[in-house]
């Protein structure tokens, strides 16, 4: 018997299915980072814009990223505080410090702060700035992270401009004291209340320090020297 081709139905089209890449912002200033040759390797697709605040942004997501050595630095000056404030701006964010494998965090890094100073710090973020953290073991683990995030995420709109925080002249004043060694807000603010300006600070004799201040005077006049 001859077979019967039916002439008049299509055939099926097969459907291929395009494979979305799914995609993160990353500042240019991470371009040289391995974090980002781990999450080109994991199929992630990069795209380089200059972040104002933030070093990665997954969709919403904001995230901060932190050598172990710049995490603790970026602790003694303060510099991390107000970029903690500046995340927030975004809906979503969390900060990785990165290398725990590598280097010890609670080593003691300078004179006057130690171990327990660094776990206080950390507690701060946590419950007073309330910015996640997540503790990576090295680049590929970072990398592993951003890449279960950016999967995960669902498609949002919002500003890929956050400002710089601005500080008044008051806070700049004080911003400036706690760069010191051993200098927090509350000794700032006693500074500047004692002495007015920042050039009041540092024309201020020892002994007149030390009644604020106490042994800390000694480091601190040794710095303008």
């Amino acid at each position: 018997m001859t077979p019967f081709f039916d002439i008049f139905t299509k055939p099926e089209k097969k459907t291929i299915k395009k494979i979305i890449k799914p995609k993160i912002i990353a500042d240019y200033r991470e371009k040289n980072s391995l974090v980002i040759s781990e999450l080109i390797g994991l199929g992630v697709e990069i795209e380089f814009k200059v972040l104002k605040v933030a070093d990665f942004i997954s969709k919403e997501v904001a995230i901060e990223r932190k050598t172990v050595n710049d995490f603790i630095y970026s602790l003694i000056n303060k510099r991390l505080f107000k970029q903690l404030e500046e995340i927030k701006q975004y809906p979503k964010y969390f900060l990785i410090v990165e290398g725990i494998e590598e280097q010890e965090l609670y080593n003691d890094y300078l004179e006057g702060i130690n171990g327990n100073a660094i776990r206080g710090m950390i507690l701060s973020i946590i419950l007073k700035y309330q910015v996640p953290i997540i503790f990576t073991k090295d680049e590929k683990d970072t990398a592993a992270f951003i890449n279960v995030l950016a999967r995960k995420q669902t498609k949002k709109h919002f500003s890929l401009n956050p400002k710089k925080k601005s500080l008044n002249p008051q806070e700049q004043k004080q911003f400036i004291l706690e760069g010191f060694p051993g200098i927090g807000p509350a000794t700032a603010k006693k500074l500047l209340k004692e002495f007015k300006s920042i050039r009041g600070v540092i024309n201020a004799p020892i002994e007149n320090l030390k009644k604020i201040i106490g042994k800390k005077a000694e480091i601190f006049e040794k710095l303008l020297d």
